[in-house]
């Protein structure tokens, strides 16, 4: 199963058969909303708009952890996350797709691993998105004759302040090409869950470091959100057609040599918990 997360305009799509919404518990709480399981071109889909369907949760209270542990819990074994950003490149223009290959973290408050409570783990973070994924992605994109950019830097802040046009330049200095404040933790989360993770973003604006051009405001974003979902239905739909259903890639394996607490010392109360996650590892 493949799961979406993103707003919710993205799964008003045609031909999409909607099987259940389901309710699911978690050790950390509650997901942002139900999960909507559905078929598309062959494909089962779980959909989960990460604000929560009348957008409420602002990014630094998602329930990341609850998110991605729903995802695993349900059998999700991919996550494609669809998301707005602003961009940090000219070239880059509001309307075009970016198919995002690596991440910088500058946010502060936020919950980003399941590994706590008597259990350590390390996972590589080298390459956060998922090779295969990526691969696909970015051929489903350009196929669908959007203006693609196959790669790019997304800097995470906080939120839910945009930046000032001082940490603007900074981020462009850094060498990021988009901006957002959703896609980490989600992305370590989904690593230590040994889920796929890609994100397929939409720049909205030019956040505010390009002058002469209209400061990013949210009226802005949520107008121009709404005109790229189109464009994420078409690639997705692609999407779904080229990507295998078997997983050769790292991710899979992402645990495999990353817990370092032996078996015997963590409690049984965190095995539990965490079994979804670590049960063909740690009995």
């Amino acid at each position: 199963m493949i799961g979406i997360i993103g707003g919710t305009g993205l799964y008003n799509i045609q031909d999409l058969k909607i099987i259940e919404e389901i309710d699911v518990d978690t050790p950390f709480g509650k997901p942002s909303d139900k999960i909507i399981i559905g078929d598309l071109e062959g494909k089962k889909l779980a959909f989960l708009p990460r604000h929560g369907r009348k957008h409420a949760i602002p990014p630094h209270k998602i329930n990341f952890r609850a998110n991605i542990f729903a995802m695993k819990k349900i059998g999700v074994q991919r996550i494609l996350s669809i998301s707005a950003v602003g961009s940090l490149k000219e070239h880059i223009r509001p309307g075009n797709a970016v198919v995002v290959s690596q991440f910088i973290d500058m946010t502060v408050s936020r919950t980003r691993t399941f590994f706590e409570d008597g259990i350590v783990a390390h996972v590589g973070f080298s390459d956060p998105v998922c090779p295969e994924m990526f691969e696909s992605l970015s051929e489903s994109a350009v196929e669908s004759k959007v203006i693609t950019h196959k790669g790019g830097t997304y800097i995470c802040i906080e939120g839910p302040q945009f930046s000032t046009r001082a940490m603007s330049h900074l981020w462009r200095q850094f060498g990021a090409d988009v901006i957002g404040m959703t896609n980490l933790p989600e992305a370590y989360l989904a690593r230590e869950a040994e889920i796929c993770y890609s994100t397929l973003a939409f720049p909205t604006d030019y956040d505010c470091w390009y002058e002469g051009e209209e400061i990013v405001n949210a009226q802005m974003v949520v107008e121009n959100l709404r005109k790229n979902i189109e464009k994420a239905q078409k690639i997705l739909r692609i999407f779904l057609r080229k990507i295998k259903d078997e997983r050769n890639c790292p991710c899979k394996e992402a645990l495999k040599n990353s817990i370092v607490t032996a078996p015997e010392n963590i409690p049984p109360e965190t095995k539990e918990k965490l079994k979804p996650i670590i049960g063909k590892y740690i009995k």
